[in-house]
């Protein structure tokens, strides 16, 4: 028997806001996240990009030292994030066997590794944290969130680069429909703003040189797009059956109705220009939702504003969608956000979790003149997504030829 699986609670910290309130509220405004580092390691290591897109409020604002010096960022961000989105649930009470984490990230522990290893050089191996290890590693944030919350159903983690927390989100659709959690906590966090991360993208020639003008860096489907912006932060949704949901009288944001994964086995950093992986992807979504092309409403593109990513998602797009493409409301959230990597998903999740809620598309900004290859409907300013049901897409491709997405349907409930 097929369950129905809801959306119940939404958490998120970025570069334009520190809970979910604020974050639509200046999403829907146009804000602009990408802010120049204040941070001496800029000009130590003479780093050719000197801006990224740093979440606005720090941890240490609202996590206790005690708790905050035992955690990595990417893990504060995460705890963060998903205690909010505990909290909008209503906090479920659930038995701690039905209750699942599937908690992603693209990097992890990248400043516990590194602060580590200049310990180890400068002062000694005596000198190492013994809890260097469960900070560094990846699974830290499901680990601790299955701590935080007593959640033994299950605490899984995904490593798929940039489509990571889209992953998460799918998975955790496939352990509920399969009976083996009632209630899963499902999300991303990255926090690798970092000199080694940012010299390594930038030697990639993936991020945008705008130094002079950060705000307007990022910029989906622009011609004059040059690369990405790094952005930092954590997303978390609660996913319950719609049974359990009701049956304790949960508000619903809307329906997690499928999603699809699949691999381009094409290039370890650059996706398949004909965007077969991709597109699959897609109409795998779709057929796990039990949908047709022509009932998409909204996209949320994975639109990272590098100039060869933009049209091979568009490319994609077209083979499921036909010229009707051109039609459907898209956003590229991440002119505002940035690129959290592997929290992108689970954060543009929220994005298109809220714009069903509301009927409304956000809008991409940063465009100064739209690329003709990438000719989405793309808007300055929000876009109405009208009356009638909804049903929406969220994109995410990474590293390594990973794709995933993810359906949501608006609630009729």
């Amino acid at each position: 028997m097929t369950k129905r699986i809801v959306v119940t609670g939404l958490g998120a910290s970025s570069a334009i806001g520190g809970n979910v309130e604020d974050n639509w509220r200046n999403l829907l405004a146009g804000v602009s996240g990408a802010r120049t580092l204040e941070h001496d390691w800029v000009e130590k290591y003479q780093l050719p990009v000197t801006f990224a897109a740093e979440a606005i409020v720090r941890p240490e604002e609202v996590l206790p030292r005690h708790e905050a010096k035992r955690l990595d960022p990417s893990t504060q961000f995460a705890l963060i994030a998903a205690r909010e989105a505990w909290a909008d649930a209503g906090e479920p009470e659930v038995a701690p066997e039905r209750l699942g984490v599937d908690f992603a990230t693209g990097i992890g522990g990248v400043w516990t590794l590194l602060d580590a290893w200049d310990t180890l050089r400068e002062k000694g191996p005596r000198r190492v944290m013994p809890l260097t290890v469960p900070m560094l590693m990846p699974n830290a944030a499901a680990g601790n969130l299955s701590l935080q919350f007593n959640a033994k159903a299950y605490a899984r983690t995904v490593v798929s680069a940039c489509a990571s927390s889209t992953e998460s989100l799918y998975n955790a659709y496939e352990h509920l429909q399969q009976g083996l959690a009632d209630v899963v906590i499902a999300g991303g966090a990255e926090s690798a703003i970092h000199p080694i991360t940012v010299a390594s993208f930038a030697s990639a020639q993936a991020l945008s040189r705008r130094n002079d003008d950060p705000a307007t860096a990022s910029r989906p489907g622009s011609i004059d797009r040059d690369g990405f912006v790094m952005g930092e932060g954590a997303a978390a949704l609660v996913l319950e059956t719609e049974e359990h949901a009701k049956a304790r009288g949960a508000r619903i944001y809307a329906y997690l109705v499928g999603g699809g994964v699949t691999a381009d086995s094409y290039h370890i950093t650059g996706n398949d220009p004909e965007g077969w992986g991709a597109a699959r992807a897609v109409q795998q979504a779709l057929e796990v939702a039990g949908a047709q092309p022509d009932d998409v409403t909204h996209i949320n593109a994975h639109a990272t504003s590098t100039p060869v990513g933009d049209p091979n998602e568009y490319v994609a797009l077209k083979r499921v969608f036909g010229d009707r493409i051109d039609e459907i409301p898209v956003s590229a959230t991440k002119a505002s956000t940035g690129h959290l990597l592997g929290g992108t998903g689970a954060l543009e999740a929220v994005y298109t979790v809220l714009a069903l809620r509301d009927r409304v598309a956000p809008p991409t900004i940063n465009i100064t003149e739209q690329d003709p290859e990438v000719p989405f409907k793309l808007s300055g300013q929000p876009q109405s997504l009208g009356d009638g049901p909804q049903l929406a897409i969220s994109n995410s491709f990474g590293f390594g030829g990973h794709n995933a997405v993810i359906a949501f349907a608006s609630y009729d409930g």
